[in-house]
């Protein structure tokens, strides 16, 4: 978040917390309760933390009763929070789809049904984005398009292969969403990985295109994370692999920091890093992990393998140099790779072992270019991407890149 709205009234003098204004994107959203700031700062940083997540859980519920009352459309715009529209709406789906596949045992073309009531909310989205509409709004509005195109795509490919049961692999390997109307609480559910919604705040901001590849670096790298291990996404630069990273965290809604990794950071600066992800249940990815020192490398695997086996014992506490934590087991860590680079450290075995590797390779650029006509008003994006795919893809082929 930016800025919290305070109010100069509170009890003993001190400001009372209203409402924040997001970092990301320009959205404000209130408190479900007006609360106190008392105490040093950092202890009162936490309980605008706590209670950012009960305001968002509380907006979760209260709109998850709005989405039936009201047309798709309509409840976009509705809507106070991105992130909590984009829970809701995949929550939605995952209904929807299961009941069309129940539907499958009377009429053998009730997917092909499910795809086609996709295609027109989506179409629906399209036109809203076409008109005026203010900035905050586009911005999520495109998100939507970006993950309903998904949508339709995903229920095509199950009416194709003929999927028709929720324990078949293709709907088991998608990243799903339930409510939990006795928590009255969100569950993320891939393949045998379950998950609870984090409500970390997350703003107004872009969400990556899922392409196939992003759906198998989803599977992979969750289950990672219920095996208590880390995940180590490796391959050529600039395909992807600290973007998914944070973009999984985004549909967690987990908080996820990137560190630039460089010689010059020692195993000291590491093991702050591991202490802070280990007590405050963040993401960490390490970027271009390997060009750490091997002596630096060695001693990181002790550090890292602490936090892993703590995790998998389910202990309360971490010790990490010789300092003990309070441990918070929804951590996770991950590592992003480009082998074969100059000035490239090989990993440890020991270190290899804590971390499940992904070869990550070029992302779908034609489903790419679909997505962004579509968030921009081309309902017909489907030709016109495979078009503009097709004379990219000529004019870097035959045309020199000096500048004329």
């Amino acid at each position: 978040m930016k800025t919290v709205t305070l109010k100069e009234d509170g009890g003993g003098g001190r400001p009372t917390a209203i409402d924040w204004v997001s970092a990301v994107g320009i959205e404000k959203l209130n408190y479900s309760r007006q609360f106190v700031l008392n105490g040093k700062t950092e202890e009162y940083l936490d309980v605008v933390l706590k209670e950012t997540s009960v305001a968002l859980k509380d907006l979760m519920n209260e709109s998850y009763e709005d989405y039936t009352k009201k047309k798709r459309y309509e409840w976009v715009q509705d809507n106070k929070s991105s992130q909590i529209t984009l829970l809701i709406s995949l929550i939605f789906w995952c209904v929807n789809v299961e009941k069309h596949m129940q539907e499958t045992k009377k009429d053998s073309n009730a997917m092909d049904k499910c795809t086609k009531l996709l295609q027109s909310q989506l179409e629906d989205l399209i036109r809203l984005v076409q008109g005026k509409i203010d900035k905050p709004m586009r911005t999520r509005v495109m998100c939507m398009i970006t993950l309903d195109a998904h949508a339709r795509d995903i229920s095509g490919q199950l009416h194709e292969e003929k999927c028709f049961a929720p324990d078949g692999f293709q709907w088991q390997a998608q990243l799903k969403a339930y409510y939990n109307p006795e928590k009255k609480d969100a569950d993320m559910h891939i393949c045998d990985a379950h998950f609870m919604y984090g409500y970390e705040y997350l703003g107004n901001g872009p969400r990556l295109v899922v392409t196939p590849l992003t759906d198998r670096i989803y599977v992979t790298a969750t289950q990672a994370l219920h095996l208590k291990m880390g995940c180590a996404p490796a391959g050529p630069a600039g395909t992807g692999k600290t973007e998914s990273t944070k973009d999984l965290a985004n549909a967690l809604a987990k908080a996820c920091y990137v560190f630039n990794c460089a010689p010059e950071m020692n195993y000291e600066t590491l093991g702050g890093i591991y202490k802070g992800l280990a007590a405050s249940g963040a993401w960490g990815c390490f970027d271009e992990f390997n060009r750490l020192i091997p002596e630096v490398l060695s001693v990181c695997a002790f550090q890292f393998g602490a936090v892993c086996d703590a995790i998998k014992e389910n202990a309360a506490t971490v010790e990490v140099e010789g300092e003990t934590l309070t441990l918070d087991p929804t951590c996770g860590a991950f590592i992003t790779m480009n082998p074969g680079y100059l000035g490239r450290s090989e990993l440890p075995e020991k270190l290899k072992a804590l971390f499940r590797p992904i070869t990550v390779m070029v992302p779908d650029l034609i489903l790419i270019c679909e997505n962004f006509l579509m968030a921009e008003g081309f309902v017909e994006a489907k030709d016109l991407a495979l078009k503009f795919f097709t004379l990219y893809n000529l004019s870097k082929s035959l045309l020199s890149p000096m500048m004329h």
